[in-house]
This record gives C-alpha cells, sequence and structure tokens, in this order.
C-alpha cells in the first residue's frame, strides 16, 4: 500500500481541484442558486440531496395516517377525503389533487357526504355509507375549499384560506388513499413544482431543527415528527378530522445518523444538469455550444465496461431521469464552496474561485491572515475579494460541500492533476474499480462520472464492478437490533479471512450474499481439500528430502496420470485468466475448486502409493514434481481472492528451498497456458475412464458390496471405438480404482441385462377396456431393449394387437432392467459396465486383508503415529483370520510401515495400542507399537 500517498478529504489538494472542477461547471453557466423543498435531516440541521437517500437512504417507518374532510364552498354540505401519511404537513396545505379522468363519487354518511374516487370507496371509509352521485376529477378541479388550519396567523398572512383550491395531475392514483392528494408546497419538493406550477402561496412551517416557527398557534416550536396528535385534536375539534390509522411505508432517513427526514423549503446550491442556468454566456466553450451535462455523461457512461452488464442501463436510466446537483450543505466543518457573493444584496453578483493561486490573485482582505492554513472555516471565510459588478466586497457564502464532491475528485486530487498533468496521464483512468451497486449508481459513480466528464469529458475508470449487499444465512437484512449482525473482527478470528474471501470471490455479484458461519463451514470444508493435498505434499516431501529444482523429470517421462493433470492445469490456467480478465471471480472459483477435487479425489487418490514406496526412482520424482507443480500454479491462480493462503503456500512450497524466487507470491509472474502440455485426447481418455469408475461403484453400491473386496471383473459395453481405445490405454486405473482383476469387453451376443415391461393397468384399463390385457401381453412379449430405448427417450412403445398396430405412451408403462445372474449392471445412455460380483475364497481373503490394512492404519493415526513411523504389528486372529495374516503378511506389512507383523499380542509393551475389532466377521485383536531403535 502507498501510505505515504494516503487519500485524505480534508487535503488541500483535494479541496482545491474540488474548487476547480466547481469553477469549469461555472464557466459552463452550470451552476445556480435554487429555491426548493428539499429533504432535510433535522439533527444534522442540512439538506440531503436525492442522490443520498436514493436507496439506502428508506427504512420502514410507522407513521399515524389521517382522513381529513375539506368542506367545498361551492357545494355547501359536502367534503372532499383526502389522506395524509405525515400530518405535520397538514397546517401548511394551500391544495387539494385530483385526477382529471378518475371517476369521483358523492357518498352519503349519517350527515356528511364525502367525495372521494370510486376504487378507493372500500379501503378508506368505515360504517354504513351511500353512494348519491359520480362525477370526474374535470368536475372537481376549480373548487375551493375550507382548510382545518385557515384560523393560524402565519396561515392567514400568506392568504392561504383565499387560495384553496382543487387541481388536476396524472400523477394521483387509487392505489392507496382516497384518489384526492393534499398539496403542501413547502413541505415537499413534488408539491414545491406543483406550487409553483399553478402559482399557489408557499407555506414554510418548520425552521433547520424541524419545529414550527412562531404563528402556528399550539404547534410553535414542536418537533414536526411529533405533532399527529396535536394536529388529530385541533382537526377533531373543528369537525375535520374522519379517522386516524397506523400506516408503515418506506420513508427517508439520514443516511448519516438515521433521523427521520422532512421537507422544508431552502436555497441551496446546484449543478445543472441540463443547460446553464446563470450567465447564458458561460455555456459556450472553447468556441462551441456544450451539450446538456447529462448528454455528456451518458457519452462518457457507453465507454466504460460494465459488471453486471445492465449496469450501464441503470447508469443511463439514472442520468436520464436525475434532478440537478445538489452541491452545498448547511454545516460547518467539510469543503468550503468556493463561491463569492456580494455583500450588498440588490447587487446579487457572485462568482466562483478555481483554485489557492487564483484566490490570492484576487483577494482584497484576509490573504495574509489565510495563507498557510487549510482552505476551511473559520480560516477561509476571512478572506474577501472584489465584486466584479458594484466595486463592492465579496464574502465566501457560509455553505460547505456535499461529501460526494470529496469522494469524486479522487480519480484528480491524488495525482496530482493541478501541477503535474503528464504523471496524471500515466494513471488515469484507473483500470478498475469495485463498489455496492444498490446506491452507488447514484452516489460514487455518478460523481466520478460528473467530474472526469466536466474536467476531461473522458470515463474516470475502464471497468466497474456492482454487487448486491450483504445478507444473514437466512436471506434476512442484518442489523445489530436484531442480534443477527457479525462484525468483521468476530468473523475473520472465528472462520479465517481466507475463508471469507473465498466466499465473496465466489458468489453471485448480481445478488445478495447471505453469509453466516454455517455457510462459512461449507466454504472451509472445501478448502481443506486443497489444504490436505498440500499438506499430504509437504510431508512425504520432506520425508524423502524432495527438490524441485534438482529432483526434475522431463513430462514426455511422466505417467498418464501426471500428464493427464498437467493437461487439466494449463486448461484451468487459460480459463481461470480469462474469467478474472471479464471480472468473473465466481466462475474462476468454482474452476479451481473443481479443479482441486479432480486433483485430491482422482488424480492422488490413484498416485498416492507412489509416493509411499521405499526407492527414489523416476516415477516417484515424477510424482513429487508434477504435484510441485500443480500447487506453485495453484499459488498464483488463488492469489488475487485468496492472498494471504496463497501466499502461505509460496513460501513453504518455493521460498523455503533456497532458490532465486520472488520475496512473494504476488510479485511472481502470473502463469501462463502451455498449449504443448494439453493433450485433448489423454484428458477424453480420462473422462471416460472416470465415468466408468462411476459407473462401476454405483454399480457395487447397488448389491452392497465393498470397494476393498476385490472382484474378478469389469465388462464394459462401450459406445464406441473411441471408448473402447481410451478404456484399453487407461485400463490399470480402471482395475486398480475399482478393485477388480481384469477389465474385459463384453462380446456382440453376451446377454447382460435384460428387461421387463410392466403394464400401468390404472392407466391401460380405463383406454382399452376389454382389449387391455392384450394389449399388456403385448408389451410383455416385445422386444424388452428395444421397448427400453424408446421408453428411456419419452416415446411410445409400439404393439400388434388382434391385427392392430397399436401405440402405447411411455407414461403407461414402466421397465425394469434385469441383471444377469453374478452381475451387477449400470446403464448410461448406452455405455453399459457389468461387475461380476462371484466371489472365490482367494477374493475374500484377499478383501479381509485389506480391511486389515485399513484397520491397522487408522490405529496408527488414532494412536497419533508420525507418517514415517515404522511399527510393531502383533495379532491375535484364529481361523481364517489368522490365514489371512500368514498369506498376506508381505503386503499388509508393507502397507502399513510394519517391520514385524506376527502373531500374539502378549509379546506387546505396555505403551503399545490395543484394539479388538470386527472384519467381516472376524474377530481380531491387533497391537501396534513404534519400532525401537
Amino acid at each position: 500500500m502507498d501510505w505515504n500517498n494516503s487519500y485524505f478529504t480534508m487535503a488541500d489538494e483535494n479541496n482545491y481541484s474540488i474548487w476547480l472542477f466547481l469553477k469549469q461547471c461555472h464557466d459552463r453557466g452550470l451552476i445556480y442558486r435554487g429555491i426548493d423543498s428539499m429533504p432535510w435531516c433535522p439533527r444534522c440541521s442540512t439538506g440531503i440531496s436525492h442522490h443520498e437517500i436514493a436507496t439506502e437512504g428508506y427504512e420502514d417507518i410507522t407513521h399515524t395516517s389521517m382522513y381529513v374532510k375539506l368542506p367545498l364552498i361551492e357545494r355547501p354540505g359536502e367534503s372532499l377525503l383526502i389522506w395524509t401519511t405525515t400530518p405535520w404537513t397538514l397546517p401548511a396545505n394551500v391544495a387539494a389533487e385530483v385526477h382529471p379522468d378518475l371517476t369521483y363519487v358523492r357518498v352519503r354518511q349519517g350527515d356528511d357526504v364525502l367525495i372521494l374516487s370510486k376504487g378507493t370507496v372500500a379501503s378508506a371509509l368505515t360504517g354504513a355509507h351511500e353512494v348519491i352521485g359520480e362525477l370526474t376529477g374535470k368536475d372537481l378541479m376549480g373548487l375551493h375549499y375550507r382548510g382545518p388550519f385557515d384560523h393560524l396567523p402565519i396561515v392567514i398572512e400568506q392568504g392561504v384560506p383565499e387560495a384553496h383550491i382543487v387541481i388536476g395531475g396524472s400523477d394521483v392514483t387509487e392505489t392507496e388513499g382516497t384518489g384526492i392528494v393534499h398539496i403542501a408546497p413547502g413541505c415537499g419538493d413534488i408539491d414545491f413544482a406543483l406550487g409553483k406550477q399553478y402559482g399557489l402561496p408557499i407555506v414554510a412551517p418548520i425552521d433547520e431543527f424541524a419545529r414550527y416557527y412562531a404563528g402556528f398557534g399550539d404547534l410553535t416550536g414542536a418537533y414536526a415528527p411529533d405533532v399527529a396528535p396535536t394536529v388529530a385534536a385541533t382537526m377533531r375539534e373543528g369537525g375535520f378530522l374522519y379517522r386516524v390509522l397506523p400506516y408503515t411505508h418506506r420513508y427517508p432517513k439520514c443516511w448519516r445518523c438515521h433521523t427521520e427526514l422532512v421537507f422544508r423549503v431552502v436555497d441551496e446550491w446546484f449543478i445543472s444538469m441540463d443547460g446553464p442556468k446563470a450567465d447564458e454566456a458561460r455555456a459556450r466553450v472553447a468556441g462551441r455550444e456544450m451539450p446538456p451535462l447529462r448528454e455528456q455523461i451518458a457519452e462518457v457512461v457507453r465507454k466504460i465496461e460494465w459488471h453486471p452488464s445492465w449496469g450501464l442501463e441503470r447508469e443511463l436510466d439514472w442520468l436520464r431521469n436525475m434532478g440537478d446537483w445538489m452541491i452545498s450543505k448547511k454545516r460547518y466543518w467539510g469543503l468550503a464552496l468556493p463561491i463569492w457573493t456580494c455583500d450588498d444584496p440588490v447587487c446579487g453578483w457572485w462568482d466562483v474561485v478555481g483554485g489557492d493561486d487564483e484566490l490570492q490573485s484576487r483577494a482584497t482582505e484576509g490573504w495574509e491572515a489565510f495563507a498557510g492554513h487549510a482552505p476551511h472555516r473559520p480560516w477561509v471565510d476571512g478572506v474577501h475579494i472584489a465584486c466584479a459588478k458594484c466595486g463592492g466586497q465579496a464574502t465566501r457564502i457560509k455553505d460547505v460541500g456535499n461529501p460526494w464532491l470529496d469522494a469524486g475528485i479522487v480519480s484528480f486530487s491524488t495525482l496530482g492533476y493541478r501541477h503535474d498533468k503528464d504523471y496524471w496521464k500515466e494513471w488515469f483512468p484507473a483500470h478498475f474499480i469495485t463498489e455496492s451497486f444498490p446506491g452507488q449508481f447514484r452516489n460514487w459513480f455518478y460523481s466520478l462520472l460528473v467530474m472526469s466528464t466536466v474536467l476531461e469529458n473522458r470515463e474516470p475508470f475502464r471497468a466497474v464492478l456492482g454487487y448486491a449487499t450483504l445478507r444473514d444465512e437466512t436471506g434476512r437484512e442484518m442489523h445489530k437490533s436484531w442480534g443477527n449482525s457479525i462484525e468483521f473482527n468476530e468473523a475473520a478470528e472465528r472462520i479465517g479471512a481466507s475463508v471469507m474471501r473465498w466466499l465473496y470471490a465466489g458468489a453471485n455479484t448480481e445478488a445478495n450474499l447471505n453469509f453466516g458461519y454455517g455457510i462459512a463451514d461449507q466454504i472451509k470444508r472445501r478448502l481443506l481439500v486443497l489444504w490436505n493435498v498440500y499438506a499430504f505434499f509437504c510431508n512425504y516431501a520432506r520425508l524423502d528430502g524432495f527438490d524441485p529444482h534438482v529432483h526434475t523429470v522431463p513430462v514426455a517421462d511422466r505417467t498418464d496420470l501426471d500428464r493427464w493433470i498437467l493437461a487439466e492445469l494449463h486448461v484451468l490456467v487459460d480459463d481461470v485468466t480469462k474469467r478474472y480478465e471479464d471480472f468473473d471471480s465466481r466462475t474462476a472459483t468454482w474452476r479451481i475448486e473443481a479443479f482441486v477435487d479432480d486433483l485430491s479425489t482422482w488424480y492422488l487418490r490413484r498416485g498416492r502409493s507412489r509416493y509411499w514406496k521405499n526407492e527414489a526412482d523416476t516415477d516417484k520424482r515424477a510424482a513429487y514434481a508434477t504435484l510441485w507443480e500443480v500447487l506453485t500454479t495453484l499459488t498464483r491462480l488463488m492469489g488475487p481472492s485468496m492472498p494471504f493462503l496463497a501466499e502461505e503456500m509460496y513460501q513453504n512450497l518455493e521460498r523455503s528451498t533456497g532458490a532465486d524466487v520472488p520475496i512473494s507470491v504476488h510479485h511472481t509472474d502470473w502463469p501462463v497456458s502451455d498449449p504443448t502440455l494439453i493433450d485433448d485426447d489423454l484428458r477424453r481418455s480420462m473422462s471416460v475412464v472416470r465415468t466408468v469408475v462411476g459407473l462401476a461403484r454405483a454399480a457395487r453400491s447397488k448389491v452392497k458390496v465393498k470397494v476393498r473386496q476385490p472382484l474378478p471383473a469389469l465388462v464394459v459395453r462401450a459406445r464406441s471405438e473411441a471408448e473402447r481405445s481410451a478404456l484399453v490405454r487407461l485400463s490399470t486405473q480402471i482395475t486398480e480404482e475399482l478393485n477388480v482383476k481384469e477389465l474385459r469387453f463384453a462380446s456382440d451376443d453376451e446377454v447382460l441385462v435384460t428387461y421387463r415391461v410392466k403394464p400401468n393397468f390404472k392407466v391401460l384399463g380405463p383406454r382399452f377396456g376389454p382389449r387391455v390385457n392384450a394389449v399388456a401381453r403385448a408389451l410383455q412379449a416385445a422386444d424388452g431393449a428395444e421397448v427400453q430405448r424408446r421408453h428411456a427417450k419419452g416415446e411410445p412403445a409400439v404393439v400388434i394387437v388382434e391385427g392392430l398396430e397399436l401405440e402405447v405412451p411411455a407414461a403407461e408403462f414402466d421397465v425394469e432392467a434385469v441383471d444377469a445372474p453374478g452381475f451387477a449392471v449400470v446403464d448410461d445412455g448406452g455405455l453399459l459396465i457389468a461387475l461380476d460380483t462371484t466371489l472365490t475364497p482367494e477374493l475374500v481373503a484377499e478383501g479381509l486383508s485389506r480391511e486389515i490394512t485399513h484397520a491397522v492404519n487408522g490405529m496408527r493415526k488414532d494412536a497419533g503415529f508420525n507418517l514415517e513411523d515404522r511399527i510393531v504389528t502383533r495379532y491375535d486372529a484364529s481361523g481364517d483370520g489368522a490365514a489371512v495374516f500368514a498369506t498376506f503378511a508381505s503386503e499388509i506389512a508393507s502397507e502399513t510401515l510394519s517391520t514385524t507383523l506376527e502373531a500374539g499380542t502378549a509379546g506387546s509393551s505396555q505403551e503399545a495400542y490395543r484394539k479388538t475389532v470386527t472384519l467381516d466377521g472376524h474377530e481380531v485383536t491387533i497391537a501396534i507399537e513404534r519400532r525401537r531403535a
């Protein structure tokens, strides 16, 4: 990490780089001061831009909703019924909005006649009522009404009582409420826009702390979100309240402190996304008309590689629909916005300063006191410049900048953009960025794009990867209050950072990631497969003194098994490289896991005995060299996703050899696939072999015969000459893995399985009636193999009954495979294998010897012996058990590292580890101990 050049938002270069950006915006006429109803945090006492609350800023909140009656002046005795979820806004009500084309009804209820939309009657009203007429929204437009707070001094002063009017709008729906929307331009952005459109009075009821101004009667000084009871009491007293209900909905909260937001009419500073809002002349840069900023940004966005691909359209959709960017905050600490305004409010002049040099050259007062300080309050506020319009003094505004300005300038401020463009060009744009996409399309990605487009009209990054959010194991959001959140330090301590990294790398970035200790344990089990292979290699390589730089064997001189795993390795290198280049760590992770599974369950399983033998021949050296090459390549492939585990393996596998190699795996070259080592014929052959082995294991399971029990033969009917050749080439792998004495191929006339057709009389009976038995006999007499072939494809069987050709659908009969006597048969799409299950006394004895070997090796592990420990093994057995020990003494001793294998456990020392086991019905007592030097 480049700690010497750490990025701090409060740094001078960061602030002055933003000043430069804002200056260029101003030169294009994009910065303006606007009055609007904006989201506002009462605790932070500042506005919150829509960009900041677009997604994460919403939470489920239960409010007091109210249905309110507004008596119509032109229709005495009738009232509009409106609904609101924010009662604090009712004192600022100015208008009621209807949809011109909706159907509204007049409903009599007691002495009241209420007007609401036809589609909301059932949900809005309570109690008995009578519909007495219908009318459209157009019929209501232009009517006037009395409001529940028309008696308040400030409401009267604003002329609201005379202004209450019904307006029309296409955004009114019947989804909820009454089809009549309460409009308070001083308390909402949409309402504010309608107020400007219709020239309505604007009542701004609350201050920066969300407390009512003077003039609002009992509400004066009250905190807006808490006034629902007072508002309800006032309306109930005046006869305006219809009913009150709790209502839970998504509502904005401050993204920093989580305080419930309100809406206030405030003056803020904005960057226009559409065109110049200030001096039209500023829109001309370098002698040409500039297109709207949002269109320029969209062109830049299209040059970026988006992952997931739909991120492009999401960003473009945001650009098409977003409002202007509010860049000011009513706070003290933060970026000092470089906007100076004339002290004479009548003059109205203002300007943007683009950096420290410009400020120094324009300063008329305060520079000396400011020099040496950071461009923050209070120091920068003392610097004044001259008003270019009236010649008076101009002072910096008190506002600070939106924090996303700090985040968006990073591509410029950290690379010396203002002072060393050549250095900046070496590193710009960034090759890749990543962040959680729910909010960053509207925040960080957006701010980076805006600032880069204005400054250079270029993309700030070449590729971006967006990812979803983290949830708990059940898919719920994590919250401390729910008790399901997990702190990073706790998780890292309990499951390890590598497990978490691998979990994240293997996740679908488009979907939320469920995280928990149960899921992490699954990842750990997968990684333990790799670790066990690595540990196996390290243990045996240490015992044999293997040196990868000395004990080399040409690939051409290695076994088919070695060359197969190397071929798969180089295919893996090519595939993982492409996946990483496509930012697809998920598939890369899966491919590595699948390869490691093949490495463990096939390559090492098949070649384990090569490491056990005493002689250090070419085959043993080839086994070590191959596994070392595989493991060292894997460390590089895993490095981006599991840097610490990869580093641990690298240091032990390569750095420990004393060879002149890079200090870290992350300093090594990325592996390159060698096409000369990719033997596709061998890969296909091994695939056939593994398929046959899998089928044969299923056959053993079918007849419940253990793998340690040798069988006479495996008979195969291959589907092609290529399959047959593959099985012949690698026949030793099959016979050893399956513990069979022989692999042979079925002759054309050898019957290994027959097929019995079983009619489904419940279905056949109703369809064929009295002919059902004849149809059943015809099915049973048909060529079973042909019927089975058609049945497997879902095709009907064709039979002749009473001279008629009939088709019997596959759903109307079943086909049962019947193995030939003495065989266990499995058929996979025409590839048929049959295990000869005939057991001779010799085979039974050999099977028992393998059970003994397995039991002794299990005892070695239980006793805590080291891999290299030679042992003395003694046994107590009788009959067939004793005979097996004698007959297979050499094999048992070799496989268990027993230097002595003798009858009679009485000769064992007291330190010996003893165990009595029952093996295939034979009770055997075994005692093992380390051989004394």
